[in-house]
């Protein structure tokens, strides 16, 4: 009888680690554990990594019960971006880490795109600067925290940090680095012209490997502790989109995810590295070993939320608002938090336009869903300037359970939109890159179902979006 090998994804999350369970012949099970966000100024956002490590242990423990523990080959992980860990040479961390929507580093992203220039920026990292990359926040940390600086031994990212605590090994992935504004994506290597800027030192940064190297075993203390064979192997893996987009089966040329949850983000894989000078569109490694561009709206299924409870106060009827489908002349703007793609304009506001005294709930609550999705056509259309053919896409996040919300982005869109059968996200990606075995990873990639755009909303929507720029133009 063949023995069945295992696997396990770590997905480090913003509020809680899912860990999950996977072999050849599919997930054997899930467990997350929560943790806390502190938010210790106005704009801040930080967390405490041995919080991270913490839960890790104690859903690794839950998720091994009534497993044969000897049957784990390998572990790997996907994580939150941008986040900045510090060790000291006592490899202790120095401070909290500074989270990817941490927004405290508004100067030294002035100075970074500013000063030293976008052009300089995009010549050695193939991005500019945000204030949730991890270059700002260091110089913020320079600029503040003088002391904490001088104590740097390691600067590790959030997974990378887990990764350390279960190996004993500094490295991270070429997908993860590629956030950190100082990382040459073109080259897949550390910036030696954005280190001197930030004034780091090469030797304080980890070793970097493609998402599917093994950078070594796991620690003795917890193979012992766990009753795992001293040969598990610990994976690099990558950050949270590139391993979604893993998990979901968008690994070739010109494939697409978008994810649809609290912000939206589009994912597109592409063998190539290129960038657009004037938009605010990420051009990153993958965690395939290709390239990808990632477009991210700040406001999603956050813009529903925010318009269901704490506007309407209740729930709203969708029967009464396709009604308005292909005739709605309200047009919303979704800025509640400003905007990252492509306008990068942290000061940007939501807005209605288009109202009048006939004008009724259920067309504004209409046209929620459709700045959304107007919203991420204009990233599309971006990417496809670049010379990528999109014409289909996975979709994934809570808002895709929205049925007319998928209807409305397929014909905004005029693309495909195919439902994977599994979404578990960073957590599946992760676990595939442990068993790196593509041949098998195909039989996660099914799809549930496939929404078409339809002809007369896209030719609507074609005219709804001149609009939508047309007041963009104007208010911005």
């Amino acid at each position: 009888m063949n023995r069945v090998n295992r696997y396990i994804g770590i997905d480090l999350g913003t509020s809680s680690v899912k860990l999950l369970l996977l072999s050849e012949n599919g997930i054997d099970k899930t467990v997350s554990r929560d943790y806390k966000v502190s938010y210790p100024a106005p704009n801040y956002s930080e967390q405490n990594p041995d919080d991270w490590y913490d839960q890790t242990v104690c859903a690794l423990d839950e998720l091994l019960e009534d497993t044969d523990r000897t049957s784990i080959k390998a572990i790997s992980f996907s994580g939150q971006m941008h986040g900045l860990v510090m060790l000291d040479e006592c490899k202790n961390v120095i401070r909290p880490a500074i989270l990817w929507n941490d927004g405290r580093a508004v100067r030294e992203v002035d100075y970074l795109n500013n000063e030293i220039g976008r052009d300089f920026l995009l010549k050695h990292t193939g991005n500019i600067a945000f204030a949730g990359f991890t270059a700002p926040k260091l110089l913020w940390v320079k600029n503040n925290e003088p002391e904490n600086f001088s104590k740097i031994s390691k600067i590790m990212l959030p997974k990378d940090y887990l990764a350390y605590r279960l190996s004993g090994e500094f490295a991270t992935d070429v997908s993860d680095a590629s956030g950190t504004l100082y990382f040459d994506v073109s080259n897949r290597k550390w910036s030696d012209e954005m280190l001197e800027i930030i004034g780091i030192d090469k030797t304080k940064l980890p070793v970097v490997r493609e998402s599917c190297e093994v950078i070594g075993n796991i620690r003795r203390e917890l193979a012992n502790k766990f009753g795992l064979n001293d040969d598990v192997k610990i994976v690099i893996g990558g950050g949270d989109n590139a391993c979604s987009a893993i998990g979901t089966g968008v690994v070739s040329d010109g494939e697409c995810n978008i994810s649809l949850g609290t912000s939206g983000t589009i994912f597109v894989e592409t063998n190539n590295h290129n960038y657009d000078k004037n938009s605010a569109i990420h051009a990153f490694c993958s965690a395939s070993g290709k390239y990808h561009y990632l477009a991210c709206i700040l406001s999603a299924a956050s813009c529903q939320k925010w318009w269901v409870e704490n506007i309407l106060n209740s729930d709203y009827d969708i029967s009464g608002m396709e009604q308005y489908l292909g005739k709605n002349d309200v047009i919303f703007l979704p800025y509640l938090m400003g905007e990252r793609s492509p306008i990068n304009d942290p000061n940007a506001k939501a807005i209605f336009y288009g109202m009048t005294l006939s004008t009724t709930r259920e067309q504004m609550s209409l046209a929620i869903l459709e700045g959304v999705a107007m919203a991420l056509r204009q990233n599309i259309e971006i990417i496809r300037l670049l010379g990528v053919n999109i014409t289909k896409s996975k979709i994934c996040g809570g808002g895709a359970r929205n049925r007319l919300w998928l209807k409305i982005i397929a014909s905004a869109l005029d693309i495909v939109l195919e439902i994977p059968e599994l979404e578990q996200g960073g957590a599946l990606g992760a676990a595939l890159l442990a068993m790196n075995r593509p041949e098998i990873a195909k039989q996660f990639y099914r799809v549930r179902e496939i929404i078409k755009p339809d002809k007369a909303l896209a030719e609507y929507y074609d005219k709804k979006y001149r609009n939508f720029k047309n007041i963009q133009n104007k208010i911005i």
